[in-house]
C-alpha cells in the first residue's frame, strides 16, 4: 500500500512538473510567433507603423480578454494612474463639458487654481495655450489642461460676450474624498464619502468624531457610499474599524500566489461601537465600498439601506514595469467575514457573443451573519432595507442633455445675487414657471412608449388593411396624447425641480451645496432616518 503510495505520489508529480513544462513551452512559443508577428509588419507593411501605438493596442486588445480592471499604463499615463489611487493629478481642477461642440467650464472646483484664478461655471473655452478647442473632444481639451504641478497654462475665455486671457499655474489637484458632512437633523449624522483614496479613513473618522463633538445629542449615523466605486482595501479596512473593535477580520483575499493571501483585521481601538449606524449603498457601489457595506452587515454592526451593489470582489495590484509604464493585475477575489465573495461577474467564462456572465442564481451560496441572518455571495451586497427609485423622465433626461438646466442656471444666476442657504433653497412656484417660460423657445424632443405605440398601431392598421375603419379613432388617440404630452413639465415638476435646485446650487455653493440640498428629499436618506430613529426597528433588522 505504501509502495503503491508512493508511486502515485511520484506520478502525480511527475505529470505536475510535465504540465508546467508544457505551459512554459507554449507561453515561449507563442512570444516568438509574437515577436515574428511584430517584426513582420514593421518591416513589410505597406505604410509606416508606430512601434508605441501598435504595441499598445496588442496589449490593450490582450488584458481586455481578462477583466475591465487589468490595465497596461503607459508613461504619458501616469496621471490616470495617481487619480486612481491617490484621487490627484496635476491641472486647474475644473469640469468641463461639451455642447454643440463648444467647451464650457461646468464646474470649477472650490478653492484650487480654476476657482482661485476666476473661472465661472458657463465660460467658454476657446483656446488653451494658443491653439483653439474647434473641432477638439472634451477629452482632448482636458488632456491639453492637464499637466504638471507649477506649470503655467492661458486659457483664452468667452465669457458674456467678452474674450480675455486667464494665465492659470496647475496644481496639485486632490479632490476630497469626504465632500460634505453634516447634520440632516437633530440626531442623525450624514457622511459622504466618494472615493477611497488615501486618507479616506481619517478623514471619515474625523468628520465622525467632528459630528459627535458638535452635537452631544447625535443618536445616529449615516454613511453615504452610492455611487463610490471603491479604491485602497487599506482605507476601507480602516472605516469599518470606526464603528468595529480591534483585531476583528474584515477582508481576506485569496489568489494564485498562496504567499500573498491575506487577512485584512481593523487595527485601532474603535471610535464608537454602540452607535446606530446606516450604510446607503446603489448600483455604483463597488469594491471597497462593499467590502465596507458588507462587513459591516456580516458582523450586524450596520442597516444597509439603498440598492444592490455592483458586485465587485476582485483586488488589484499596481505592478511597475518598464520605461515607468505600470500594470494594474488582478491578483485575487476579497472574501468578506461571513465567508462570502460578492463578485457578480464570471471573467473566465463567455457567452457566444464573448461576453462575460453572471454568476447563475444555482451556484449562489447561503452564508450566515454574526447574528444568524442570511446573506448570498455572487451578486453584491444586497440591501437590508431596498428603497424603490423609478427610473429618470424620458423628459428630464431630454432637458439634461440638451444643458436646459444647465444653461438655466447661468441665467437664473446672473439675475440673483444671493439665494438661501442649500437646506432652505426651494424651487419655488414662481422659480419652476419661470423655468417653464424659458423652455418655450427651446427644443428637447423626446419620444414616450405611448407615442411609439401609437405610431405602431397606425404601422400596423395599415399593414394589415384596418386603417379605414380605425383612422378616426387612432388620429383622435393621438390629439387626445398631445395634449397630454404637454402637461408634461407639470406632471413631472418634483422631478424637474430636483435637477434644476442642484444646477443653481452648484453656483452659490460648489458641490457639497448640492449634497447638503438634495438631502431633504433623499429618499434613502429619509428611510435611513426612519430606522435609525427606532431603536427596536434597527435592532430587529439586525437580529438582535
Amino acid at each position: 500500500m505504501r509502495r503503491l503510495l508512493t508511486i502515485t505520489l511520484l506520478a502525480l508529480f511527475t505529470l505536475a512538473a510535465a504540465a508546467q513544462n508544457d505551459k512554459g513551452f507554449e507561453i515561449s512559443k507563442n512570444l516568438e510567433i509574437f515577436a515574428n508577428v511584430y517584426k513582420n509588419l514593421h518591416t513589410n507593411y505597406v505604410d509606416d507603423v508606430d512601434p508605441g501605438k501598435t504595441m499598445k493596442v496588442a496589449i490593450d486588445a490582450m488584458l481586455a480578454s481578462m477583466d475591465p480592471y487589468t490595465n497596461y499604463f503607459a508613461e504619458s499615463d501616469m496621471e490616470d494612474v495617481k487619480m486612481q489611487v491617490l484621487g490627484q493629478y496635476g491641472g486647474i481642477g475644473s469640469l468641463i463639458h461639451q455642447e454643440n461642440d463648444k467647451i464650457y467650464v461646468a464646474e470649477p472646483y472650490e478653492g484650487l487654481p480654476a476657482d482661485k484664478a476666476g473661472l465661472k461655471i458657463g465660460d467658454r473655452i476657446l483656446a488653451v495655450n494658443g491653439e483653439s478647442t474647434e473641432g477638439k473632444s472634451n477629452a482632448e481639451v482636458s488632456a491639453a489642461m492637464r499637466g504638471q504641478a507649477g506649470t503655467k497654462v492661458t486659457l483664452k475665455l468667452e465669457r458674456d460676450g467678452k474674450e480675455f486671457d486667464v494665465v492659470i499655474t496647475r496644481g496639485e489637484i486632490r479632490l476630497p474624498n469626504v465632500p460634505y458632512s453634516g447634520m440632516v437633523n437633530d440626531a442623525i449624522g450624514y457622511i459622504r464619502l466618494d472615493e477611497f483614496t488615501q486618507d479616506a479613513a481619517k478623514n471619515v473618522r474625523e468628520a465622525f468624531k467632528r459630528l459627535k463633538r458638535d452635537n452631544p445629542g447625535m443618536k445616529g449615523i449615516i454613511l453615504d457610499l452610492r455611487g463610490n466605486g471603491g479604491g485602497l482595501m487599506g482605507e476601507a479596512v480602516d472605516i469599518v474599524n470606526i464603528w468595529v473593535k480591534q483585531n476583528e477580520l474584515v477582508v481576506e483575499t485569496k489568489g494564485k500566489v498562496a504567499s500573498k493571501n491575506m487577512k485584512s483585521r481593523t487595527r485601532m481601538s474603535a471610535e464608537d461601537l454602540d452607535i446606530p449606524v446606516a450604510v446607503l449603498i446603489n448600483g455604483q457601489s463597488a469594491s471597497a465600498s462593499e467590502i465596507v457595506s458588507g462587513s459591516l452587515q456580516d458582523l450586524d454592526r450596520a442597516v444597509i439601506i439603498g440598492e444592490r451593489s455592483y458586485g465587485k470582489g476582485l483586488v488589484q495590484n499596481i505592478l511597475p514595469m518598464p520605461y515607468n509604464s505600470q500594470m494594474k493585475v488582478t491578483v485575487s477575489k476579497y472574501f468578506i467575514p461571513s465567508g462570502r465573495c460578492i463578485q457578480a461577474i464570471d471573467y473566465k467564462h463567455r457567452d457566444e457573443n464573448g461576453r462575460a456572465v453572471k454568476v447563475p442564481d444555482s451556484l449562489k451560496t447561503a452564508f450566515s451573519t454574526r447574528n444568524g441572518r442570511t446573506v448570498y455571495d455572487g451578486f453584491g451586497i444586497e440591501p437590508d432595507i431596498e428603497v424603490e427609485h423609478p427610473a429618470s423622465s424620458l423628459l428630464s433626461v431630454a432637458l439634461y442633455n440638451r444643458f436646459h438646466f444647465f444653461n438655466y442656471a447661468l441665467k437664473f444666476h446672473r439675475e440673483h445675487d444671493s439665494i438661501p442657504s442649500p437646506s432652505e433653497f426651494k424651487i419655488t412656484d414662481e422659480i419652476f414657471q419661470d423655468f417653464v417660460d424659458y423652455l418655450s423657445d427651446k427644443t428637447y424632443e423626446y419620444t414616450t412608449y405611448t407615442e411609439n405605440i401609437i405610431n405602431d398601431l397606425r404601422k400596423v392598421a395599415e399593414e394589415e388593411n384596418y386603417m379605414d375603419n380605425l383612422k378616426q379613432q387612432i388620429d383622435q388617440l393621438e390629439k387626445t396624447y398631445k395634449e397630454a404630452k404637454k402637461e408634461d413639465l407639470i406632471r413631472n415638476r418634483e422631478e424637474i425641480g430636483e435637477l434644476l435646485k442642484d444646477a443653481i446650487l452648484v453656483h452659490y455653493y460648489y458641490r457639497k451645496g448640492c449634497i447638503e440640498g438634495a438631502l431633504s428629499h433623499d429618499k434613502d436618506v429619509l428611510k435611513a432616518i426612519e430606522i435609525l430613529s427606532s431603536t427596536a426597528e434597527y435592532n430587529r433588522i439586525l437580529g438582535k
